[in-house]
């Protein structure tokens, strides 16, 4: 269990991970965060571009799930029935019982399981505490708030430790 804050692979968006990637990781349950990752949190349904990289994963044999701490579903499961895709709410990241929750549903192990997600505090760290891979986007949208700035400032030491950063 490590509680390391650097990611280990960060690229500018999620589409820069493929199907192909996943393969070659021996990746087969690829949970990603929802707001800021897939889609800014102002946007209510995934776009075709979203629909067509979450299609390919799951052609690919990778399943993809929302991993969420949102406090309400109802966004949540309107995106992941819009994508064909399930989800576990009320997450709780960075702890580790929404990512065991999610690889007991889709029955795999932590090796075979990565994070997708665009904060540290929360994604990263309970990916790494959780003993998957951790993959880190940059926000889609930007951050929003002052909060949320303040937040991906203090983010900029860690991700340039990244080995893998593709920024």
């Amino acid at each position: 269990m490590s509680f390391s804050l650097v990611p280990d692979k960060l690229y500018r968006r999620y589409t820069d991970i493929t199907p192909q990637m996943m393969q070659a990781w021996g990746i087969r349950l690829l949970l990603c965060d929802l707001d800021y990752t897939l889609a800014p949190r102002s946007v209510a349904r995934p776009d075709d571009t979203v629909l067509d990289w979450v299609n390919a994963m799951k052609a690919a044999g990778t399943e993809v799930m929302i991993l969420s701490n949102n406090r309400s579903s109802e966004r949540v499961e309107l995106f992941c029935k819009d994508m064909g895709i399930t989800y576990v709410g009320h997450a709780g990241k960075p702890a580790k019982r929404g990512y065991r929750e999610a690889m007991a549903k889709a029955g795999v192990t932590a090796r075979e399981t990565a994070m997708l997600g665009d904060k540290l505090l929360t994604d990263v760290l309970g990916a790494r505490r959780s003993g998957v891979l951790a993959l880190m986007v940059e926000p889609l949208g930007g951050p929003v708030g002052a909060w949320n700035h303040v937040l991906h400032a203090l983010q900029a030491p860690f991700k340039a430790m990244t080995k893998e950063n593709y920024l």
